[in-house]
Formats: structure tokens, sequence, C-alpha cells
């Protein structure tokens, strides 16, 4: 099944994006289609398997922050798995208003990832991010606050493109990170399909660390 051309389109001008005003710009404006367009016709799994990945480990009382939370479907994948405390960021105050319809979320604000975030050291126990570490979006420095942000034993979890992980510099900060005794790797899932209706090739994998400091 190809992708709707529509879909597309829609795509590649968000991608488009030369700046953050810009991107939080076109999201207001993709809002109300965003989750027929990428959950309902593209079929993106990546929130379900990265929140059931977050799950394994993480207690269902924990606070945790959806980093990059568009219109909440990582909320809402958490809460269907008995979460409670959810905080949701994202820079579109038209995605946050989607997302705070389904009830998901105790707090949602509008933060940049990359810029430093309004939380205090150690606000959160556990810190996820899927969909957001991609081109164009969320910078590598990004990974510095959510381990700023997370208690240390707590756990990060992000779902990102293997290619972009080898390319957009995620390889290097990642490594640096671990290098530096900020966090370990837990887990690293295999390469698997993100989109296996509609775009079988695309693949996403999901990575877990550990805070340490």
């Amino acid at each position: 099944m190809m992708a709707n051309p529509a879909h597309d389109e829609r795509l590649k001008w968000i991608y488009g994006s030369k700046t953050n005003a810009e991107l939080e710009e076109r999201y207001n404006q993709w809002a109300d289609l965003y989750d027929k367009d990428v959950e309902d016709d593209l079929g993106f799994m990546g929130p379900k398997i990265v929140a059931a990945a977050l799950a394994e480990s993480v207690d269902k009382t924990s606070k945790v922050l959806d980093a990059g939370a568009g219109t909440g479907a990582v909320g809402e994948a958490l809460a269907a798995l008995g979460f409670e405390h959810i905080t949701a960021i994202d820079l579109s105050p038209g995605m946050l208003e989607v997302a705070s319809a389904k009830g998901a979320y105790e707090t949602l604000q509008r933060e940049v990832l990359g810029e430093t975030l309004a939380f205090e050291d150690d606000a959160f126990d556990a810190t996820i991010c899927v969909g957001t570490l991609t081109v164009g979006h969320a910078p590598r420095s990004s990974l510095d606050e959510f381990v700023r942000v997370t208690k240390v034993g707590g756990l990060i979890a992000s779902g990102m493109r293997p290619d972009h992980y080898e390319t957009g510099g995620f390889k290097q900060k990642q490594e640096a990170l671990e290098n530096e005794g900020r966090w370990t790797l837990v887990s690293r899932s295999a390469p698997y399909q993100m989109m296996p209706t509609t775009e079988p090739e695309l693949m996403y994998e999901t990575w877990i660390y550990e805070v340490l400091v």
C-alpha cells in the first residue's frame, strides 16, 4: 500500500521548515489532521512500541516526561499501560491543544527541544521521546536536557531512525554521554518497520539509557 500523496506533501512541507518558528507554525496548522495522517492512515507504530519498552522497566507511579509530545500518541499509549503522571512538552501549542483533549497528561506546556527546559534537575523518573529526534526537529543537544531533568537511576527511552542516528550526530553524542559517565545503555532494539503497511522500507530503533549522574 502506498502512502497518500497528500500525506507525503504535508511531510515534505514539515521537513522543509527552516526555523523553529516556521516549524511551530506549520505544526499548528497541521494539528487537526495530524492523527489521521500519521497514526491512522500511515500507521506509525513508534509511540506504542517505545512506550511498551519503557513500561517494562518503569513503575506505573513514575513521573514521566513526554518530550516532543505532539498530539499525544505516546501519552495515550502510556496511559493505556497504567501511567497517570505524564507531562507533555512540545513547541506547537496547536499540537498540545489536541493532546490535552485526550486526557492522558497531568501537565502540558510549550517547550523547545534543544533549549533549556523549564524544569528543575531530577524532575522526572523517566523521559520518553518518539518521532522528534529526526531531521529538522530536536537536535542532539536535546539529550543533555533529558539527562538533566531525569533522576539518577531513571530511564530515557527514545525512538529514532538508524540512518539519522548515523548521519545526524546522535551516534557521537550518545557515545559521548556514555563516555562522560552521564548515562549507560540499557538496551537498543533491532531495527523494525515504523510504518509496516504503508512504507515498509522505513526502519526505526528503540533506545533506552539509564541516567548515572
